[in-house]
C-alpha cells in the first residue's frame, strides 16, 4: 500500500514525530511511503525509506495527485498548517479534490492519520 506523506513547514516536525511513533507499522514490507521533497528528506533522516517527489511548491503535490488518480497512492497524510496561507494553495486544493474524486482517504491532522493507521494495523 502506497501512502503519501506531506507537511507544511511548521508541521514537518509533527509529521516526523508521528512517523516515528508509528514506525513498526510504517516500516512493514506492505507499506511504501512517497513524499514531497523536503518532507521526504526529513523522513529519510529519521530512518524511513521514502520515494521523493518534487517539493510541494514546485509540483510535488501535483505529482502525488497524479499517483492518486492513477490508483497507485491509496492514502494521503497531509499535515496542513491551517493558520497560514500558502502560495501553492491551488495545488493543495487540487490534491484534496483528487482524493475526494477517487475516494482515497486523506488525513490532514495527526488524529485522523492515527485512525487510518490503526485501521491498517487491525487488518494485519
Amino acid at each position: 500500500m502506497e501512502i503519501a506523506i506531506i507537511a507544511h513547514d511548521v508541521k514537518k516536525a509533527d509529521l516526523v514525530q508521528f512517523l516515528n511513533k508509528n514506525k513498526v507499522i510504517l516500516q512493514e514490507e506492505k507499506i511504501k511511503l512517497i513524499a514531497t521533497g523536503t518532507t521526504g528528506s526529513k523522513a529519510e533522516n529519521s530512518g524511513f525509506k521514502v520515494k521523493k517527489m518534487l517539493s510541494g511548491p514546485l509540483g510535488g503535490d501535483a505529482q502525488i495527485a497524479a499517483r492518486v488518480a492513477e490508483g497507485k497512492t491509496k492514502m494521503v497524510f497531509f499535515f496542513k498548517d491551517p493558520l497560514s496561507s500558502h502560495p501553492h494553495e491551488a495545488d493543495i486544493n487540487m490534491l484534496i479534490r483528487v482524493c475526494d474524486v477517487h475516494n482515497v482517504p486523506l488525513a490532514t491532522n495527526e488524529a485522523t492519520a492515527q485512525l487510518l493507521l490503526d485501521a491498517i494495523a487491525q487488518q494485519s
